[in-house]
């Protein structure tokens, strides 16, 4: 049986801006934004693919964005979505764009740890109740995205043997990021394998065994995403209100992440 999509406020296409954009933030066409995808020429399976979306009103995901063109007025006007489908259709990865007038105002998030629990094995289960209340301690509110987020939301097979269990981390600086990562290395050895992002407040975004390595020295720097660009990063300029002196064995030893 197919879940609700997340409920998103619709309106008329043009008569408000569409959702604010950020990365793996939840939007569903309007009506004529569907009328549009559906009408493009798609192979077969695609088009199945997308007609289920659009009968069922499902989400898509924000994608990374273009770099921003040269006119601000036009930064905003076409978005660039993805649809990761599920196993019925070959787990394809589907991009496509559309105006920002024909997405429904708003946006939604991915679902909250709680709502994994069903999916996950019985031996699991010990260590994610442990990992939820050590983050919420933290007062880290992660999601589920990737292949279990997805098959919350669409209520369709996704999962597979070795799926990761990919995880969406707000921080709030440095301190915050290291000390969320010290509960995922923890948590580390159970199945599934955790994987995701640290998402600071600024929408910047690193892997969280990525920033791991950097902070324990192992790593000269750390790729960040952002919505319109990724960049490798050697230095800690890009975290606001960290001190400049990391990455060597002094910033390891202060964050406790050396293997």
């Amino acid at each position: 049986m197919t879940s609700p999509s997340p409920s998103l406020p619709s309106h008329a296409p043009g008569a408000e801006p569409g959702p604010a954009l950020q990365r793996h933030s939840l939007v569903t066409p309007a009506e004529a934004g569907w009328a549009q995808v559906l009408a493009r020429p798609w192979d077969d399976e695609a088009a199945a693919c997308l007609a289920h979306w659009a009968a069922h009103r499902l989400p898509l995901v924000v994608a990374r964005q273009p770099p921003a063109p040269a006119e601000p007025a036009a930064c905003d006007e076409t978005v660039t979505l993805g649809l990761p489908a599920p196993l019925r259709w070959s787990r394809r990865r589907i991009a496509l764009q559309l105006p920002r007038g024909l997405l429904q105002a708003g946006a939604a998030a991915f679902p909250a740890m709680a709502a994994v629990a069903p999916l996950l094995a019985p031996p699991a289960a010990p260590a994610w109740y442990a990992l939820q209340q050590n983050l919420a301690r933290l007062g880290c509110t992660a999601r589920v995205y990737g292949s279990h987020g997805w098959q919350i939301l669409t209520g369709l097979p996704y999962l597979h043997a070795t799926s990761d269990l990919d995880l969406l981390l707000p921080v709030a600086d440095a301190q915050a990021a290291d000390a969320v990562v010290r509960c995922l290395a923890q948590a580390e050895g159970a199945a599934p394998r955790l994987d995701g992002e640290l998402v600071f407040s600024d929408g910047a975004a690193v892997a969280w065994r990525e920033w791991r390595a950097w902070r324990a020295g192992a790593a000269s720097g750390v790729l960040v995403k952002r919505l319109r660009s990724a960049r490798l990063e050697q230095g800690s300029g890009w975290i606001g209100g960290m001190e400049a002196a990391e990455g060597g064995a002094a910033a390891a030893a202060a964050a406790g992440l050396a293997a």
